[in-house]
């Protein structure tokens, strides 16, 4: 029977990892709110980035449970499938389209530098993955408000779902 955590997480999580990442998600949900909420932002902008931070914290902390690394890198899945999952994170997208001040210009070069990341992850290990994120902590401008995005994007995408494909 499929319940709620198989799809928000993974089949088979732990009720220790269920806590940790439902509570790292809401953390990163109110902690991103707390930052916004002073911008004067409308509600609509509150909430998309509200979502988002829940999504991206928590995802950070879901993809390096072992019942996700099992469910996202079984023998049947392949670099197309992995790059295919960071393509999909449109979310520095929606992150210009709605927040005053993140520019199109770096939701773009966010999203390619995840993209680029995920490729040299993919090639050359581990160690590619930590420096795109560590790069990405201080490339791209963002207002500071929605400073945690990018490397927390990175956190997730990088290092907590591809690193167990270069085990």
């Amino acid at each position: 029977m499929s319940t709620i955590h198989n799809v928000l997480i993974a089949p088979g999580t732990t009720v220790s990892d269920r806590v940790l990442c439902y509570g790292t998600a809401v953390a990163g949900g109110v902690l991103a709110w707390a930052l916004a909420v002073d911008e004067g932002w409308p509600w609509w902008t509150l909430a998309i980035v509200t979502v988002i931070a829940f999504d991206l914290f928590g995802g950070a902390v879901v993809n390096a449970t072992s019942a996700a690394t099992r469910k996202f890198h079984g023998p049947n899945r392949t670099a197309r499938h992995h790059l295919a999952f960071v393509a999909f994170h449109v979310q520095p997208f929606l992150m210009a389209l709605v927040v005053p001040g993140f520019t199109w210009a770096t939701a773009l070069g966010i999203y390619v530098l995840a993209l680029a990341g995920a490729v040299l992850v993919l090639r050359v290990g581990r160690p590619a993955g930590f420096a795109i994120a560590v790069l990405g902590l201080t490339l791209l401008p963002a207002p500071e408000a929605v400073l945690w995005f990018t490397p927390v994007l990175l956190i997730k995408l990088l290092l907590s779902y591809l690193e167990p494909t270069t085990r």
